[in-house]
């Protein structure tokens, strides 16, 4: 049996996975990919199982029975997914598995490999990040269980920024709220790992090392900016509601819009949980559908006006990074919006003339990798992120 990497990255309602060859390389294409959907579903919903080969081939797509022994869903989830890989993926044995964790705080700034003192200080960081963190607990606890005595790995979002100035980690709150760990975190770490990993092979290397932003545009939003392929700025900070406008979060918001809304409509942490986080954003704003594809399609004023206002925050964000570079030799597009939406690529890009950007159109619109005209003074790329590989590749370096 040859060795495997199983990847994860557990959420509260799914579980998305990868299986990648363990050798002295890991390639970038996974030998499958999948998610399981409707973990913890009420009402009589049944979860779900999606799997396709490296070839795209769906391999299974079928319901699944959580409503088995006392356990948690993630656990009955995960137990079957292992079963489910012992029956369909015979000639592979799982050496180790790579965890996407949320936030490793201030204290982790690299990988590592999991052991009970380390999960016990990872839920302690439960209140930097209540929406992600006990979901990706949950899977760590969840795969100890179905796959004993095999290592795994905790990647953390927040690690690719530590290497940013201190000034830029910084809120100005009284000292005595900062030294409680209320600071700057930056996510989509592992996105922009991937990015910093690849870029020299899209740029020359004075480019690839030079002031670059890159937009991971998707359902969740946020950019960096880099210099010599590290973290110095990002549009992320305390939590993973910040900087850009989302698929269904606000991002950057007046504090005392939140002061309004508890003193004069009596809503409490809930209620603006569910606002900031759930209601808000191209969903919100539309009134519509959060997803970029069928605004984009749509006729309705408010559907446009929710495309204006995501490409328009996206646009300030470039001033504002690229002031913190001290100017900007490259830009890079990636996560689904950055990679296929050539459209809100074309609104992004053209008030930034003033930088020396110029698009080529036709480049863009076949979603090419480099779609700057040649005369354009910054170069303009779209590069396919792969957050799974950087974990199968971290895990594999560890566990060897």
């Amino acid at each position: 049996m040859a060795d495997a990497i199983l990847t994860l990255n557990a959420g509260s309602s799914s579980i998305k996975f990868a299986l990648f060859a363990s050798g002295e390389a890991i390639p970038q294409q996974p030998e499958l990919v999948g998610q399981i959907d409707g973990i913890g579903a009420i009402g009589g919903q049944p979860a779900h199982i999606k799997v396709k080969d490296a070839g795209g081939m769906t391999l299974d797509d079928s319901d699944l029975d959580l409503d088995g022994p006392a356990e948690t869903p993630h656990k009955a989830a995960l137990r079957l997914l292992v079963d489910w890989l012992h029956g369909h993926e015979a000639g592979w044995r799982i050496a180790g598995v790579g965890h996407r964790v949320v936030h490793g705080a201030q204290k982790f700034s690299q990988p590592i490999v999991l052991d009970a003192s380390i999960v016990d200080a990872l839920r302690g960081f439960i209140p930097l990040a209540p929406l992600h963190q006990p979901h990706n607990l949950a899977g760590i606890d969840a795969l100890s269980a179905a796959l004993p005595g095999i290592p795994q790995v905790a990647c953390f979002d927040t690690s690719f920024h530590r290497s940013q100035p201190e000034v830029a980690q910084l809120f100005a709150l009284p000292r005595a709220i900062t030294a409680q760990g209320v600071r700057r975190y930056g996510f989509h770490g592992l996105s922009y790992e991937y990015i910093a990993e690849i870029l020299p092979q899209h740029l020359a290397a004075d480019r690839a090392r030079g002031r670059v932003i890159v937009a991971h545009l998707g359902n969740g939003a946020s950019m960096c900016a880099m210099k010599d392929l590290k973290s110095q700025a990002s549009t992320m900070g305390f939590t993973a509601v910040d900087g850009l406008m989302m698929g269904t979060r606000t991002g950057s918001l007046d504090p005392g819009v939140l002061l309004y809304l508890m003193d004069y409509q009596q809503m409490d942490a809930k209620a603006l949980t569910r606002l900031l986080y759930k209601e808000s954003g191209l969903l919100g704003v539309s009134g519509i559908s959060q997803d970029m594809r069928v605004l984009l399609d749509s006729a309705a004023p408010a559907a446009r006006e929710a495309v204006d206002l995501f490409c328009y925050r996206i646009v300030r964000e470039i001033g504002s990074l690229a002031a913190a570079l001290g100017g900007l030799d490259a830009l890079v597009f990636t996560g689904g919006i950055g990679e296929h939406g050539a459209a809100v690529r074309e609104q992004v890009c053209a008030p930034l003339g003033w930088l020396g950007l110029k698009l080529n159109r036709a480049a863009n619109a076949a979603n090419t990798s480099k779609i700057s005209a040649t005369e354009s003074q910054i170069d303009v790329c779209v590069i396919p992120t792969n957050e799974e590989w950087v974990i199968a590749r971290h895990t594999a370096e560890l566990i060897a």
